[in-house]
């Protein structure tokens, strides 16, 4: 029809100029540098802080394939930050690409021991990006490595050529034995990028003190340290009654009607921790940690337990008398009204929503696990 409404009539023509070179590839730790939101969320403070997280995160790997006791951090007066763990330490040997392994880890995306292999069955670095991140948006970077009586040493760092290239968390140094040690574990040094983080580099103690005491609650018996150089000021947490504790000390200030309630279990490679108490506050407060990631936006775990909690609560209502035959069942928000609970899970396969890993994806079943209350 003549007069039918050209919906492509106004519609502009592409510039002649645009053609196949416009298509640009990002190539490595580059794509990391252009684009920082994609990996670490934002270059805002919680940004600056994610890279710290990152390398803590691997460092609580180890703890969780039972070979790391200690964590230790530490915030310098330059504003560089350092994480020593006495893990396994990160292989030194020479990879199947043609470096060392610590350059592979360090300068590759999406290079790691947790892909299935032999190196962790549960962690919370599932995309192999996390140190390569690291080290992208940072100043420099340098791995030493405690393994096998040696201490070996490589340095990374960001600059710029006179041809205008950026050179992005390239290896500086080669992987060089600069000393013997009884020891073992891993040690990483950096300072994050003032470039890429226009709020500054200044790490937040706050923000720092309170992620290290969650991990100390969630990991019952790991000793984790905070120096700050700055102010000279050290803390140290160390938690046996795992998130037990963890509900009591968010309960502190608050009236509590009972003690806490504490249950595990473990199923298909599933470890499930809950502690809960009530107060006589009409607040839900349910924190929830995947691997000792806190998954802030919730997720299928968190979404299992209310629905769980609900349905058992109605049973025991109606078995018991409480509830008539023909009532409605108790709404789950005023069942949980007053609620403070710690749900902690460790899991093999993990499928978070993005790399930030704020949410559980994957499905997390608790039928007939068998619960054994502990308190």
């Amino acid at each position: 029809m003549t007069d039918q409404l050209d919906l492509f009539a106004n519609t502009v023509a592409a510039p002649a100029d645009y053609g196949a070179d416009d298509i640009q590839v990002l190539e490595g730790l580059v794509a990391v540098r252009k684009r920082p939101g994609m990996y670490i969320g934002s270059t805002s403070s919680s940004g600056l802080h994610h890279l710290v997280w990152e390398i803590v995160d691997n460092a609580v790997d180890e703890h969780l394939a039972k070979y790391c006791t200690q964590i230790d951090v530490t915030i310098h007066k330059d504003q560089s930050v350092t994480v020593q763990d006495n893990g396994r330490g990160i292989p030194t040997g020479m990879h199947k690409m043609g470096i060392p392994t610590p350059q592979v880890v360090y300068t590759i995306l999406h290079a790691g021991g947790k892909f299935g292999g032999g190196g962790y069955k549960k962690s919370g670095g599932l995309h192999g990006v996390g140190a390569s991140v690291t080290n992208a948006l940072s100043e420099w970077l340098v791995v030493e490595i405690f393994r096998e009586g040696k201490i070996h040493r490589q340095r990374f760092e960001y600059w710029v050529d006179e041809e205008g290239k950026e050179h992005v968390g390239e290896p500086v140094t080669g992987l060089e034995v600069i000393g013997t040690t009884r020891k073992t574990g891993t040690k990483v040094t950096f300072k994050p990028d003032k470039r890429v983080f226009q709020g500054g580099i200044a790490l937040n103690h706050d923000t720092l003190y309170e992620r290290l005491q969650e991990i100390a609650f969630l990991n019952s018996g790991l000793k984790v340290t905070l120096t700050d150089e700055r102010t000279d000021k050290q803390d140290v947490f160390q938690y046996d009654g795992g998130a037990s504790e963890f509900v009591q000390f968010l309960n502190e200030e608050k009236t509590v009607l009972h003690d806490v309630i504490h249950f595990m279990a473990e199923k298909d490679d599933i470890e499930v921790e809950v502690a809960l108490q009530y107060n006589d506050g009409y607040t839900e407060t349910i924190v929830s940690f995947v691997n000792s990631i806190p998954t802030r936006g919730g997720g299928t775990h968190e979404t299992g337990f209310k629905t769980a909690y609900t349905r058992v609560m109605n049973d025991y209502a109606r078995k018991n008398g409480m509830l008539k035959e023909k009532e409605k069942n108790l709404d789950g928000q005023d069942l949980r009204e007053g609620m403070m609970a710690v749900i902690n899970i460790k899991m093999s396969e993990v499928e978070f929503v993005g790399q930030t890993k704020d949410q559980l994806g994957r499905r997390v079943s608790a039928k007939r696990c068998r619960f054994r209350r502990l308190r």
